[in-house]
């Protein structure tokens, strides 16, 4: 049997908490999905109309949840058994990080999946298939019972995350929309996670936790598990993509330009973020550097000026990542980072960048 791990998420911007007492990642129980993919991140893209330069700033909180392709290994820990302790995944040849996609031939997508092979299969030696970077692995490996008689491996996993992020832009026309800004990684290992299937869910914030130097803040909120507002097929570094109807995003903000990189610069601007309930509100920031490299995901340093901001929120907390900047009329680009010692200022992707990704352009 495989060991199931819940672990508080790290302190710059991801995902957000959902609900009273969930924390940043867990493995959501329930049933799971559709498509069978390859172990990347990307899904299908889809086929209709190409995204055009002109799209629907949003700026909405929603709730997002991602099965992942395979499943993640994020740490391994001795087994007790009445001989003493026994690590069968790290003897075998796995690692932190590696993804576990099939088991004796057959797929593997769930924790639950490879806790019945394991206790079907007692000693019995396992073939595991698992990936690492861009390498495919083969490794054998036999579990031991543990002290309790439940036969384990002594492999961590995570196959699953949640919590509530910010949309950027939905492109009418085909029906796309990006959000975050940047993707989304497991906490314990700071990968990719494969996305196999996800969507997005509509989510009301319910509380702020204010940022203050050394310990940044989050959105609070609950989002409703059964009710999805669109499909994910893209989990990237520059940010997360899917497509959802437009009746659910409705009219009530007129489409804008994309900027190109030479459009943006320093000076005044705005974000658009939903800090309370399901309201959206559009606050006053300054873009005060533009990088011309780096990760793409800090393609501009932000401070927060609109004081109203700074006293719900002290200024960028976890869950805003994704928040639309604009300027002269135009999408400039999302919030991504916040500066742990310095809640006011944090880092943008260019608009530009996060509708290329989109594309695959």
């Amino acid at each position: 049997m495989m060991e199931q791990e819940k672990k508080k998420g790290p302190v710059v911007l991801g995902l957000a908490a959902f609900g009273l007492a969930a924390v940043l990642v867990l493995a959501l129980a329930g049933g799971r999905r559709s498509a069978a993919v390859t172990a990347s991140a990307v899904l299908e893209e889809p086929a209709q109309a190409a995204i055009g330069r002109t799209v629907i700033p949003l700026g909405k909180a929603v709730g997002i949840k991602l099965f992942s392709d395979g499943v993640l290994v994020v740490g391994l820990s001795p087994v007790e058994t009445e001989s003493g302790a026994s690590c069968p995944g790290r003897d075998c040849g796995l690692k932190t990080g590696d993804v576990i996609t099939h088991i004796n031939g057959g797929e593997v997508d769930t924790i639950e999946e490879v806790q019945s092979l394991v206790a079907q299969s007692g000693d019995e030696p396992l073939t595991i298939q698992a990936v690492r970077g861009q390498r495919q692995l083969q490794l054998t490996a036999a579990a031991v019972e543990n002290s309790k008689g439940v036969w384990q491996l002594g492999v961590w996993l995570r196959d699953s995350m949640a919590g509530i992020g910010t949309m950027t832009f939905y492109d009418p026309d085909s029906g796309v929309f990006g959000a975050l800004g940047h993707g989304i990684n497991d906490v314990d290992t700071s990968m990719l996670m494969p996305l196999e299937s996800g969507s997005i869910m509509p989510a009301s914030v319910t509380e702020v936790k204010r940022g203050a130097s050394g310990d940044p803040g989050e959105l609070h909120g609950q989002f409703d598990l059964t009710r999805d507002l669109g499909t994910l097929y893209a989990n990237t570094n520059l940010g997360i993509f899917g497509q959802m109807p437009q009746e659910t995003v409705g009219s009530a903000v007129d489409p804008v330009e994309v900027a190109g990189r030479d459009q943006v610069v320093t000076g005044p601007a705005t974000i658009l973020s939903n800090i309370r309930r399901d309201e959206v509100e559009e606050f006053d920031i300054e873009i005060v550097r533009l990088y011309p490299g780096g990760d793409g995901t800090r393609s501009m340093m932000i401070q927060v000026t609109d004081p109203e901001l700074l006293s719900a929120a002290g200024g960028i907390v976890q869950g805003m990542s994704g928040s639309p900047i604009l300027q002269n009329g135009r999408l400039v680009g999302a919030v991504t980072h916040v500066l742990i010692n310095d809640p006011t200022r944090g880092y943008g992707i260019l608009a530009e960048n996060m509708l290329k990704q989109a594309t695959g352009s």
